[in-house]
């Protein structure tokens, strides 16, 4: 049994906590750079801002916030071990799939075989993530999104809520594709895509 402290006392977090609690492992509480919350969040103490990581003996730590570049601080700030938080309802394939550090797999989500997920990602709850995948660190696969096998996604990239890639392409890093937006083509250029198919917007 791990003991386990939150950072990110948001609605991503109660996700995540409850992750922890079915997976078997201790929640100890919650750390937050958001003074305002006061001393409780969701029957959890905050035990402290995000820099009072090191007064917690014996912990690791998952990063509960789904904006890619602050989850990416963040872990680079933290000297400590890193919680990866599977729920029990993923069926995540038994071979050859490798997930990072830190990484929080939502429930429902697939993970196929020969995919290879990096640290701190999220693939959240229903989405799949076909063979042979090859998804970078920070990335965020939301609700119900579907990436088609051989698919390559660059670091920081979002895809957004029912959002779908074709097979065999290719994502840049630092993109956000936005909702029900469908990715028929290569991006090698970072920004903001949407539509059917996905073109650049910003």
């Amino acid at each position: 049994m791990s003991n386990v402290v939150i950072i990110g006392a948001s609605g991503h977090g109660k996700v995540v906590a409850d992750i922890v609690n079915k997976s078997g492992d201790k929640l100890l509480g919650f750390l937050d750079d958001d003074l305002s919350l006061g001393y409780e969040f969701c029957g959890y103490p905050i035990m402290g801002s995000v820099s009072d990581y090191d007064k917690v003996i014996g912990a690791s730590f998952v990063i509960a916030i789904g904006n890619p570049e602050i989850r990416e601080r963040i872990s680079q700030s933290i000297k400590a071990p890193f919680y990866t938080a599977i729920h029990p309802s993923a069926q995540i394939s038994g071979i050859d799939v490798a997930i990072g550090e830190g990484t929080v797999v939502m429930p429902g989500a697939i993970i196929n075989s020969g995919a290879k997920i990096g640290r701190h990602c999220i693939i959240n709850s229903a989405a799949v993530v076909e063979h042979d995948n090859l998804i970078a660190d920070f990335v965020h696969v939301s609700v119900g999104a579907h990436i088609a096998g051989t698919v390559t996604v660059g670091a920081r990239t979002m895809l957004g809520v029912g959002s779908a890639v074709k097979n065999n392409v290719s994502i840049t890093s630092d993109c956000t594709i936005g909702a029900g937006a469908v990715v028929v083509d290569n991006i090698e250029e970072s920004g903001t895509y949407v539509g059917v198919p996905a073109k650049k917007v910003i």
